[in-house]
Parts: structure tokens; C-alpha cells; sequence
């Protein structure tokens, strides 16, 4: 029996020591709730979940994206919903000064509502824009047509949902085909001698061609927004799935890391059982050459 150098010792502790290892890594993980909480820990699996975890972040962002897009075409819709009811009161009022039993007198009553309400008409136009992105025409200094609108739906930068160009809700975009538009109508209106008596007529055809444009307007409109909506569905879906994904590689099984505590905790027990016994055995040894 030799003494000078304790194996039994030497690997008892050794076995102790990768024990020990082992309850650290197993208490860090369910601390954490992490089962790679460093590289080293699965290299090629933290690959994997941080790729996961950025077009999961892309996702959530894309969501939020498409969620602002649909509150942006709402905005604009009950915007144009409420051009829409504007034009039917100037119908009707067009109609009340057409028929014989209106006076000169209300006729002239009839040209300033009118004009009054198409000032209104175009106030909207001006004043409906999402923070500082103008809705139903250029800007608040030009009545002119509206830029494109692009929506980044997605991971990469071509995938786009596009609110059409063009739009211009006001007085200058509506029934600009004749002589007679909704623009001269608002001259007209407003102007010292008002609305003639035979325009009142006239002038219901352009109220008519104005709402059915402005009609075009709102269908193109929703029809982006039902595009907005089911891509948002589908970035949700997606999202799900990828953090699940995620989830399977990166997070800690806690049913599995307890049974692997557990083992740890008895074999650490029994290392330092048969650590306490090999170093008896040599101080056997040592009483016997007494």
C-alpha cells in the first residue's frame, strides 16, 4: 500500500470537482431559465436561436409597421367618408335651388352654403394627415396629388405594401372633366353674384361625377387596407412560430435540468462519501506501520 501520492483520493476529488461543475451549470440554467447562457454552452444552437431571435424582432417591428398603416388608412377613409356626406348636403341643396319654387333670394342663401361647405370640403383634405404625411393631397400648401406611401410589411426591404399615388380629395381633384368641375363650382358659390339659376341643374352631374371619384379614392384605399390587414395576420403567425422555434433551442426544460440537478446533488453526496473514505484508507495504512 502506498501513501505518498492518495489516488483513490486524486480521483474522488476529481469526480467531486466535475460534479460541482455540473450543479453550478444545472443552477445557472434554471435560475435563468436559459438553457445556453453562453456560447460555449451550444455554439452552433445560439447561432441558430440568435438568427431566430432577430427576424423575430424584424417581425414584431413589422407588425407594429403594418398596425400604424391601417390606423393611417382608417384615418383617411372616415376623412374622405366625411367629404362624401359634404357632397350629398351640396346634392341636396343643388336640387332644393334647381326647382322653380326657390326664390332669387334663397338661391343666394343656397350659393353661400354651398360654398361655405366646399371650403369645408377641402379643409379636411388639408387638415387629414398621419403625423406629418398628408392623406388626400400634396400638402397643406399644395392641393395637388399625393406622393406614393410605401409600408415595409416584413424582414427584407422589398417586402412593401403601397398606398397608391394620386389621391386628391379637395375641390381641384373631383370631376375635373368638363367645363363645369367642382372647382368652379366653389368659384361660383362664393363669388359676389352666386351660383345661376341654370347651373343649379348643371351642377348636379359634377356632384355625382365627384362622388363616384371620390368613391375610386376610398375603394383604393381599402383595398390596401384588407392587403395591410391579411399581411399583418400572416407577420403574426410567422412572429408565433418563430419565437416558439426559438424558444425550443434557447430556453431551459425544467422538468429535464431537475432530474439532471437531482442526479448531480446525489452524485455530488457520494463524491464527497468517497472522497471523506479514500483518505481514511491512508490514514489506515499509517496506524498499522505504528
Amino acid at each position: 500500500m502506498t501513501i505518498s501520492t492518495n489516488v483513490s483520493s486524486m480521483f474522488a476529488n476529481t469526480s467531486l470537482t466535475n460534479t460541482n461543475n455540473s450543479l453550478y451549470l444545472s443552477m445557472k440554467k434554471l435560475s435563468s431559465g436559459l438553457r445556453i447562457n453562453k456560447a460555449a454552452d451550444d455554439p452552433s444552437s445560439l447561432a441558430i436561436a440568435d438568427k431566430l431571435r432577430t427576424q423575430t424582432s424584424s417581425l414584431s417591428q413589422s407588425v407594429h409597421n403594418a398596425s400604424l398603416a391601417v390606423s393611417l388608412l382608417q384615418i383617411a377613409d372616415k376623412a374622405m367618408s366625411e367629404q362624401s356626406n359634404i357632397l350629398d348636403t351640396i346634392k341636396q341643396k343643388l336640387i332644393q335651388g334647381a326647382n322653380d319654387t326657390t326664390s332669387p333670394k334663397g338661391r343666394s342663401i343656397l350659393s353661400t352654403e354651398i360654398g361655405a361647405l366646399l371650403n369645408q370640403f377641402d379643409s379636411i383634405a388639408t387638415q387629414t394627415r398621419f403625423q406629418d404625411k398628408y392623406l388626400l393631397q400634396k400638402d397643406v400648401n399644395s392641393m395637388d396629388k399625393t406622393e406614393k406611401i410605401t409600408f415595409i410589411l416584413g424582414k427584407h426591404s422589398y417586402d412593401t405594401s403601397e398606398a397608391r399615388d394620386g389621391i386628391q380629395a379637395n375641390t381641384a381633384g373631383l370631376a375635373t372633366g368638363g367645363t363645369l368641375t367642382l372647382a368652379t363650382l366653389k368659384t361660383d358659390a362664393l363669388s359676389t353674384n352666386g351660383i345661376s339659376d341654370e347651373n343649379f341643374s348643371l351642377y348636379m352631374d359634377v356632384i355625382d361625377q365627384s362622388i363616384d371619384d371620390l368613391n375610386t379614392f376610398r375603394s383604393d384605399y381599402g383595398s390596401v387596407q384588407q392587403q395591410v390587414g391579411s399581411t399583418m395576420r400572416n407577420l403574426m403567425t410567422q412572429k408565433t412560430s418563430m419565437a416558439n422555434a426559438e424558444s425550443v433551442i434557447r430556453d431551459v426544460n425544467y422538468m429535464e435540468e431537475f432530474a439532471k440537478l437531482k442526479q448531480s446533488i446525489i452524485s455530488y453526496e457520494a463524491g464527497s462519501f468517497a472522497l471523506t473514505q479514500a483518505n481514511l484508507m491512508k490514514e489506515g495504512a499509517l496506524k498499522v506501520l505504528i
